[in-house]
């Protein structure tokens, strides 16, 4: 009797360890992915640090995989850096820095990361802002849900909005406002509705889904709740110093917030309506926390999580007045580095949670990794899989990760980090002359005042970081010009 009991206990074990690896088998395989992709976070999130920001989830998802604290786009402008994303190009193989060149009008046989997926048998789902035009690539996505433009509900800003449009300013709304109604009234609220209904409908299906949250991207209009989180006076007003030694196009001063009614068009912002503002993307952030919060407990509650790869990332970071400066547009540290959070199917055997990883790595690498993690066929890339970190967030990786930033047609920003020191030449875009440099010390902040270059005791590093950065961008290639002209 004793030796069947024990002829029985190792069969059912050695079933179950069969059923068991046979799950993780399938899981690895194949599994969906969900991309929450934001529009103008910076990582002014709890998860990395912030002493003002709120947000729960996020937080909770970032213990739930591998937060990635030097993370980079490829170029600080929502256009070029999503296409760079969905490629996995950058943008200076795809020629396209502006806002106002498709991706398709110039590239039409680049393989995109939606179109490789619905090829080989996905559900690609693109919910709000995913590609900057909403139209672009549009045949790739087996459902799409067009992004919508900027709403205002109190009946004062709808009232000044439409007095504008009379008048044919070419002004937008206010910058921000707090009406008192719930999330569905405004249009993240109604993307992560799209995004609960959509799972509900493809959950017995492979799945490339990405939530687009156009927050916090101005106008930062979101509930009255998610204001109410916060005390408008606890903000502190940033330094608005400004990198001294730094090149005259560095920085935009304000960036596209001088479109937005109520905004001064000279002098610097007072301390009062720098305080709204930075209040204003505070409540956009939990706003689209709570967002992420109803799409992964749907995903929960569908049984969805343990096959199901969850990216969480931006697509440039953001300024919210430091160096007297606003939105992104640049190549400093804080326009450039993003908020990455990756966290792995739950019934995968390896599966790493709340880990940090500082191994410099890219948005381009996105693409790469997810054909790596899914086990498809995937296009010439000039990322590569991160694959390796999620899965030791200790892992050796890259020495560089690289940026650019075009002022024009004839003025190239290109810049380097190491994670500790960012280098930048501005060159003719033509020619490749060096017109300045820039060398920045960021071991300890986002914020770099003093221009380096030509100081003898950073004579190695800037050595160094250059030989860097000319891998990348060697001096004898011309950059790539693609981009369509604005028509006006």
């Amino acid at each position: 009797m004793k030796n069947i009991i024990i002829i029985v206990l190792v069969i059912f074990c050695f079933s179950n360890g069969i059923a068991q690896q046979l799950e993780t088998s399938t899981t690895k395989e194949q599994p969906n992915v969900l991309v929450f992709y934001i529009d103008d976070l910076r990582a002014e999130l709890g998860c990395y640090g912030s002493e003002t920001a709120i947000t729960p989830n996020i937080d909770k998802l970032a213990g739930e995989g591998v937060l990635f604290n030097k993370a980079y786009t490829q170029q600080a402008i929502c256009a070029p850096s999503r296409m760079s994303t969905l490629t996995g190009l950058r943008p200076e193989t795809l020629g396209i820095y502006s806002i106002f060149t498709p991706l398709r009008k110039v590239h039409k046989d680049v393989v995109s990361m939606p179109q490789l997926f619905k090829a080989n048998g996905y559900q690609t789902v693109s919910i709000g802002k995913v590609y900057h035009q909403s139209n672009d690539d549009k045949e790739n996505w087996t459902l799409h849900f067009k992004k919508e433009g900027n709403t205002y509900n109190k009946p004062e800003n709808a009232a000044i909005l439409e007095r504008l449009k009379k008048e044919g300013k070419p002004i937008k709304g206010p910058a921000f406002e707090a009406a008192d109604v719930d999330d569905e009234t405004y249009k993240d609220g109604r993307a992560s509705k799209y995004a609960i209904e959509t799972l509900q409908k493809i959950k017995d299906d492979k799945f490339l889904m990405f939530v687009g949250l156009s927050k916090p991207h101005l106008p930062f209009n979101a509930p009255k709740k998610y204001w109410d989180l916060y005390d408008k006076n606890n903000f502190k007003i940033p330094s608005r110093e400004k990198p001294k030694g730094a090149y005259r196009l560095a920085l935009t001063n304000w960036g596209e917030l001088k479109g937005y009614y109520g905004i001064p068009q000279e002098g610097d912002l007072d301390d009062d309506l720098t305080r709204d503002l930075i209040h204003g993307y505070h409540a956009s952030i939990s706003y689209i926390d709570a967002q992420v919060g109803k799409v992964m407990k749907t995903l929960e509650e569908l049984d969805l999580r343990k096959n199901t790869m969850v990216i969480f990332m931006s697509d440039h970071g953001y300024k919210i007045g430091e160096y007297g400066a606003w939105c992104k547009h640049s190549n400093v540290e804080i326009d450039v580095r993003v908020p990455l959070i990756i966290s792995r199917e739950t019934g995968y055997k390896e599966r790493v949670t709340g880990k940090a990883s500082d191994a410099l790595v890219e948005n381009v690498d996105i693409f790469p990794t997810l054909v790596d993690l899914c086990g498809l066929e995937g296009p010439k890339s000039d990322g590569k899989s991160i694959l390796p970190v999620i899965n030791n967030p200790n892992e050796k990786w890259d020495e560089v990760a690289t940026s650019v930033y075009a002022r024009g047609k004839n003025i190239m920003g290109c810049t380097a980090t190491d994670g500790e020191w960012r280098y930048t030449e501005w060159r003719d875009s033509v020619t490749n002359e060096i017109l300045q440099a820039e060398l920045y010390e960021h071991k300890n902040s986002l914020l770099s005042f003093v221009n380096l270059i030509g100081n003898s005791k950073y004579n190695e590093v800037e050595r160094r970081m250059k030989k860097l950065l000319e891998q990348q961008f060697p001096r004898d290639k011309p950059f790539l010009q693609n981009d369509i002209p604005r028509k006006r």
